[in-house]
């Protein structure tokens, strides 16, 4: 598995709460469901390493 580096995230407190009922929604924690929309938007916008704009995996 890859290294993980923390880092501080302040947001609005709705927003948190947003995520955080996504995230028990999808059965992940809100670590995992703020990775999870990060990766989403990079792919989306062509910015993963390795990553063509517009292919996205199924």
């Amino acid at each position: 598995m890859a290294e993980r580096k923390p880092f501080l995230l302040r947001t609005d407190p709705a927003l948190l709460e947003a995520l955080q009922r996504w995230a028990a929604d999808d059965l992940r924690s809100l670590n995992a469901q703020i990775e999870f929309v990060l990766r989403d938007a990079l792919a989306r916008a062509g910015r993963l390493p390795g990553k063509k704009k517009g292919s996205r995996e199924a």
